[in-house]
This record gives structure tokens, C-alpha cells and sequence, in this order.
């Protein structure tokens, strides 16, 4: 991987990225409704593609699959069926979010589907903005991304999950479990700690760490490449997209990060 694999992303490209990040929300409600519940909620999440993003694989209640595709080398949002497309909207029309999601709702109900959806995690009245060149930029950037997690996540034992893009805060992540188990203070579940390792791509875009249960010793272990530990708001870690984007070889830079941060954090969840 080259560090020209790692695009320059500016502050113009933000509008861009909120229209992105509003689109999917509204397709990650569909997943949320339709596909096979996944304990660990990797139902609701969209698997990166070459291509862009889709959701899990859904029944038709007729017969046959489909899943919802927000395609970034094409620039559409498609719903493809067993049967081919069923609708496929342009995401530079300026469709707020509530009008994609609308009009996606609407394209599964005429396969059959039906749900209440949550429809509060995706309206918006804002009009979207879209540059197609800012579109490709942000699919670099997660594909770059991924192409280093995965190399890292590659070398790990035990429980891996698979690299993620959540809708709620349009961040790639993948965890790695823990044996040890810990109640979850607010529901009461007994969860396996665990370590979050992602790139969030708004704003100054950076990777992080969420280890969990977090240790507060963990702020004294030094990083590489000027990554930081962050305890106000989150608690974890930090490395920002711009060190790793400029360094020579910028999957090393990331990957010794997510190395030093697991190297210190398993071994008390472990």
C-alpha cells in the first residue's frame, strides 16, 4: 500500500461526508428492520465493498434476496433483487435524508416488505450536497483503512469480529474479544471485554481504541507515531488520519498503532 492510497480529505469535502453519513443512516434503518437479528448488532451495520457500501443480505418475504447498495464509483443508492435492480437514486439529486429513506421504505414495501422503522435515526430536512471526486476520497480513505486493519486483524487470535461501517457514526471499526466477561453497568448483560479499533472520517479524521472495560493505568503506556490517549468524552485512544496519511508507509504507521494499543490493553481483558 502506497502512501498515495491514503487520500488528502479537506475541509470542503465535510458537506459531502454528512450527506454520506445521512444516507446511511436511512439504509442501515432497513437492515435494522429486515435482516437476521446478530446478537453483537452486526445486523445493522454496512460491509465495505470495492465499490462502496451494502447491507446484509435480506429475504424477500416472495422469495429470493436483495440488499440495499450505496454505490460510490456510480454515485447511486441501488436496491438490487434476486431479480436485478428494483430502484436506483442518484446521490447528487440533494434528497434530504428523509426523502432517501422514504423512498427506499417505499421500493421495499413493493417487494413485500413491511416494518416499523425507526424512522428517528435517519429524518432530516437538511439539503445533501454531493461531490462525486470528495465521494470517491471518503471510499479511499475506508478502503485504505480496511486494507490495513485487515492485515492486523489478520494476525490476531481468538475472537475477531469482521470490519464494520456503522451508520449511527458512519465510523469502520472491528472489535477483538476477550475472555474475560464484565456486566454491562447500564443493562446488566455480562459482555465479554473487549477492543474497539476504528477510523472515525469526520472532522479531522482519526483512528482510535475503545479497550473495555478501560483501565485508567493504560494513559501512562506510551504510543507510537504521536497517538494519544483520550479520557474526556470517550476513553481510548488516538492516532491522527494526517500522521499516518504522510508518513512513508502509512498501513505500517497504522498497523503499529493498533499493535501497541492491543499489546497494552489485552492482557487485562484477556
Amino acid at each position: 500500500m502506497t502512501a498515495s492510497s491514503f487520500p488528502e480529505v479537506t475541509a470542503p469535502d465535510r458537506p459531502t461526508l454528512a450527506t454520506l453519513h445521512a444516507y446511511a443512516r436511512a439504509v442501515g434503518v432497513l437492515a435494522r428492520a429486515h435482516a437476521v437479528p446478530h446478537p453483537r448488532w452486526w445486523h445493522v451495520s454496512l460491509r465495505l465493498r470495492p465499490r462502496g457500501l451494502a447491507t446484509a443480505v435480506m429475504a424477500v418475504p416472495g422469495g429470493g434476496a436483495c440488499e440495499v447498495v450505496m454505490d460510490l464509483a456510480d454515485h447511486v443508492v441501488v436496491v438490487e433483487t434476486h431479480a436485478g435492480e428494483a430502484l436506483r437514486i442518484p446521490m447528487d439529486s440533494g434528497l434530504t435524508g428523509t426523502a432517501m429513506g422514504d423512498r427506499l421504505i417505499d421500493a421495499l414495501a413493493g417487494l413485500g416488505f413491511e416494518a416499523g422503522y425507526a424512522r428517528d435515526k435517519f429524518e432530516d430536512g437538511d439539503d445533501r450536497p454531493y461531490d462525486r471526486a470528495a465521494a470517491a476520497r471518503y471510499l479511499r480513505m475506508f478502503l485504505s483503512a480496511y486494507g490495513a486493519f485487515e492485515r492486523f486483524r489478520a494476525s490476531l487470535s481468538g475472537d475477531v469480529g469482521p470490519i464494520q461501517v456503522w451508520p449511527h457514526g458512519f465510523d469502520l471499526s472491528f472489535e477483538w474479544f476477550g475472555t474475560r466477561t464484565v456486566v454491562d453497568p447500564e443493562t446488566g448483560d455480562e459482555l465479554p471485554a473487549q477492543i474497539n479499533l476504528g477510523l472515525y472520517p469526520a472532522g479531522d479524521p482519526y483512528f482510535y481504541s475503545n479497550p473495555w472495560p478501560f483501565d485508567p493505568a493504560l494513559a501512562e503506556a506510551d504510543l507510537p507515531n504521536g497517538a494519544v490517549w483520550h479520557l474526556e468524552g470517550w476513553q481510548g485512544s488516538k492516532l491522527d488520519y494526517e500522521t499516518a496519511r504522510t508518513a512513508a508507509d502509512p498501513a505500517a504507521v497504522v498497523i503499529g498503532y493498533a499493535a501497541a494499543v492491543h499489546a497494552v490493553s489485552a492482557p487485562d481483558l484477556a
